[in-house]
């Protein structure tokens, strides 16, 4: 806990005197009621100075995100569409995990490094499950030929592999759910290429234990308490498993 005035001061609002003053004269709220002088926070708790959120600069964000179509996961500030203008987060934050620009649904934006560099390790085999629909009738032959496994080539790109198996289940005539354990690029669509079908719309609906069910396009939520430490205790356990195969 951190009493409230040190908490202003060191996300750089004012100083701890100046902190006291707004506190007293009742500018600032705690989760929606009035703070009292003296009183402490915790992390998670919402912290206002009238309408404005404050945010701890040392406070780990983990958020969900619902990318729209039409937006680029890049910090290149040389694209107007790029997800971190779009998200205009008061914390510098970025993604664990791209999506590209066509495609739609969940990103995980997060200011922890270490949480993205676990996200990202494909060694560990950690799961993202998306909704696809394709132009043409989902058939059993080519549910089977994508969940063993399908060659990919780019030779511009020196692509020529062969995707890991995966789950894939039929949800509807043109669409179908896919589990993956890897991030190639533009894997599903360049998987659907290969096999003569054509992806039309591509939604990600699962990373690992978070799930995207109830939130609408350009939609922002902080993960609550219990998916992070779900979250983290995955990340961890993918990691131990991988120092235990190494030592193997």
């Amino acid at each position: 806990m951190t009493r409230l005035n040190k908490y202003l001061s060191e996300a750089g609002v004012c100083s701890r005197r100046e902190a006291d003053r707004l506190i007293e004269a009742g500018r600032v709220t705690v989760d929606g009621r009035r703070a009292v002088p003296g009183m402490q926070v915790e992390p998670g708790q919402e912290v206002k100075v009238g309408k404005k959120v404050i945010r701890d600069r040392n406070e780990t964000v983990v958020l969900a995100v619902y990318k729209p179509a039409g937006i680029v996961c890049t910090e290149d500030r040389r694209e107007k569409r790029n997800i971190i203008k779009y998200l205009d987060y008061p914390v510098r934050v970025t993604y664990a995990g791209r999506l590209d620009k066509d495609s739609e649904g969940l990103l995980i934006m997060t200011n922890d490094g270490n949480l993205i560099n676990g996200m990202m390790r494909a060694r560990y085999g950690h799961e993202k499950e998306y909704k696809v629909t394709v132009d043409h009738p989902v058939t059993q032959e080519f549910l089977d030929r994508m969940a063993a496994g399908v060659r990919i080539t780019d030779l511009e790109k020196g692509l020529d592999t062969v995707t890991r198996p995966c789950k894939v289940i039929r949800i509807g005539k043109y669409t179908f759910s896919i589990v993956l354990t890897q991030g190639l690029n533009r894997q599903i669509r360049r998987m659907c290429d290969a096999l003569g079908f054509r992806v039309t719309r591509l939604v990600r609906t699962r990373i690992m234990n978070i799930q995207l069910s109830g939130m609408k396009p350009g939609e922002v939520r902080k993960l609550t308490k219990q998916e992070i430490e779900e979250l983290y205790g995955q990340i961890k356990t993918g990691q131990d498993a991988g120092i235990s195969g190494i030592i193997e």
